[in-house]
């Protein structure tokens, strides 16, 4: 059957000639996000990161004991270590300086089984030779055999050749590598944060006993510092996540090294309803977990159901703890240092080694069983909890259930609840989550009908920092929530059937409100955390002010933009009129600066770090009053002085 012709004058001409080859570092300035995950903020501290890990390599190497870093005035950022320095020496492969080689050549480095190192977190071979490829400039300054060295290169292409710039003794050794971000590649709003660091290296610090990290801000306005070094290693960590929860016990430290991997954890139950669980692999942190995760998890669930049942707390006719029971209060560690680890991606995310599974959850069950049976005690607290857990779990079933069948029963369209859409695609949709029916009036007035659903809350959601899920059912709000996301809860979340892409928090701008997001907000992290890193959760941000003057009148959403625009009618009658709640807004209003995508401003939630999100909401929604005073106090001054 002869092919019907193509209009060959709209359609693009495909020969020879447009097929590219990207050389060198080209292909990562063209598609960085392959390379670093993105171009936002979160990618320009992956960029330190890389630059980093490869100073915490000659660590694990026991050839470094001492790394810092510093955040320039200029934007600049560098990073020293003390370890043996990069080779200058001719690469007999390509004839160029070893330096050389490593800053420019993608999957080039001494961590393909040449014996420069056992135990690596750069197997890929692409960190900071795509750092320097991403960099206004970049230097590498070499301290080796007696000599410095120095080497520059723009934006990945070497501008001097290896110059020795100086002597020193030889038994002083490093390497300094100092960078400028690309400004055109990543985003306006991206900089380095102190705070960002600071969670990143500590956890480097306590991964690596022994290891001092220097942290050093020289930015203005004022410059600050801070220091890790941790002797009792993942136990030292566990010890810093639960320092606000009441702990049932000591951590149980373990560790054993087997021919190509070692294995170090530690584990501590609270009274907390909340497992927190954070596995690395050779220093990286892998926030999806893999074969070392699922290893400690397994043996953990193992260990505590044959006491339960040797002991006599579980009958020989009663069900086993499911892992979700045995992990309820769960605070532990699980760190893996193996010669040649399988990651998800270049970003490290998830360990693929099956044999590591294996590794883990021998190591773990022998010495946990062991400690255990030596500890009857603490051991008896553990299997209570787990037993209440149980209980509790199968109550929260039993609830979640009938919150299922009501909602297929019972309109969700009732006054107060669910104002739907019309669109079903949930691409398309989006749902604000409003305080009030005062506020959900408003919105409901002012909303495009098409694709925004409103859903009112009446008063506080139950905190569910401090109750357990069965609780957290009974409550009314949270039912209709649930109803509407359409996703379940828990253990039965399931983002497939989520029912709106976008979901926006609009609550008032007063304490109430804020209460009342962070509620929320305490709630997704705990029982619907995919949502949020699926990016599908918004913070609406309605305007603080209306400023008019004559007929002119603008929104200011900060005090910093109000005295602005203040300032733009000198001499004139000024009106500022303070919006304390979102049903002052009439409904023409509440859209043109809060719900009109094409106007509107929101802020998405992210979880950039796991460990500090969760001892945060720990802090601040758990049960131990005086971390919350401690940290009110400190920070008092900053919210009196904040720009809002």
């Amino acid at each position: 059957m002869a092919k019907t012709p193509k209009n060959m004058k709209s359609a693009a001409v495909y020969t020879a000639d447009q097929i590219q080859v990207l050389e060198g570092l080209e292909a990562v300035r063209r598609r960085p996000g392959m390379y670093i995950g993105g171009i936002d903020q979160a990618a320009l501290h992956h960029m330190v990161y890389e630059v980093v890990d490869n100073a915490v390599d000659e660590a694990m190497a026991e050839r470094c004991d001492q790394i810092e870093v510093v955040l320039h005035k200029d934007k600049s950022i560098s990073v020293i270590d003390d370890g043996a320095g990069i080779p200058v020496g001719i690469q007999k492969q390509t004839g160029l300086s070893a330096l050389t080689v490593v800053m420019t050549k993608l999957h080039a480095g001494g961590k393909f089984g040449g014996g420069g190192y056992k135990v690596s977190g750069g197997l890929h071979g692409v960190g900071v030779s795509a750092v320097n490829a991403l960099s206004t400039w970049f230097e590498s300054t070499v301290r080796r055999d007696g000599k410095i060295y120095r080497q520059r290169f723009e934006r990945g292409v070497p501008v001097t050749d290896v110059q020795v710039i100086g002597k020193t003794s030889k038994n002083d050794t490093g390497t300094q590598q100092r960078f400028m971000y690309d400004e055109t590649i990543f985003d306006d709003d991206a900089e380095y944060r102190f705070e960002t660091l600071v969670q990143r290296f500590r956890e480097m610090a306590f991964l690596n006993r022994g290891l001092k990290i220097r942290l050093v801000d020289e930015r203005p306005p004022e410059a600050r510092e801070m220091n890790f070094y941790f002797e009792g290693g993942v136990s030292s960590f566990v010890r810093h996540l639960t320092r606000n929860r009441t702990v049932l016990h000591e951590p149980v430290h373990i560790e054993r090294s087997f021919e190509t991997t070692v294995v170090e954890a530690a584990i501590q139950y609270t009274d907390g309803f909340s497992e927190s669980v954070y596995a690395f692999a050779n220093t990286i942190n892998t926030p999806d977990g893999g074969t070392h995760l699922t290893g400690l998890r397994s043996a953990v669930t193992r260990c505590v159901n044959d006491y339960a049942h040797k002991q006599g707390t579980l009958k020989e006719k009663d069900a086993n703890f499911s892992g979700d029971d045995t992990r309820e209060g769960l605070t532990a560690i699980i760190s893996v240092k193996l010669v040649d680890p399988q990651f998800e991606s270049q970003t490290k995310v998830k360990l693929l080694n099956n044999e590591v599974r294996n590794q883990v959850e021998s190591v773990v069950a022998e010495a946990f069983s062991e400690w255990l049976e030596s500890n009857p005690r603490q051991a008896k607290k553990i299997v209570d909890k787990c037993a209440t857990s149980a209980r509790a779990r199968a109550a929260a079933r039993k609830a979640r259930d009938l919150v299922i069948r009501k909602s297929a029963l019972e309109s969700m369209t009732l006054p107060g609840k669910l104002a739907d859409c019309s669109e079903r695609d949930p691409a398309k949709a989006e749902l604000y989550l409003v305080e009030g029916d005062s506020a959900g009036g408003s919105a409901k007035q002012g909303r495009d009908r098409r694709f925004q659903a409103i859903l009112p809350l009446r008063g506080k959601i139950l905190n569910v920092e401090k109750a357990r899920l069965d609780k957290a059912l009974s409550n009314r709000e949270i039912q209709a929530l649930i109803t509407a996301l359409g996703t379940g809860i828990g253990d039965q979340f399931n983002l497939a059937n989520l029912r709106y892409h976008r979901i926006f928090i609009m609550t008032d701008a007063d304490v109430d409100g804020s209460h009342i997001r962070t509620l929320l907000l305490t709630l997704f992290f705990r029982y619907m955390e995919p949502l949020i890193s699926a990016g599908h959760l918004y913070i609406a941000q309605p305007p603080l002010y209306l400023i008019k003057s004559g007929r002119e009148q603008h929104y200011a959403y900060s005090e910093l933009e109000k005295e602005r625009l203040v300032s733009r009618f000198p001499g004139k009658s000024v009106g500022v009129q303070r919006y304390k709640g979102l049903g002052e807004m009439n409904p023409e209003q509440l859209w043109q600066t809060t719900m009109n995508p094409e106007q509107r401003t929101a802020l998405q939630v992210i979880i950039e770090d796991a460990a500090a999100t969760d001892q945060t909401f720990d802090m601040l929604m758990g049960g131990e009053v005086a971390p919350r005073r401690r940290f009110i106090n400190t920070h008092a001054n900053e919210v009196r002085n904040l720009d809002v």
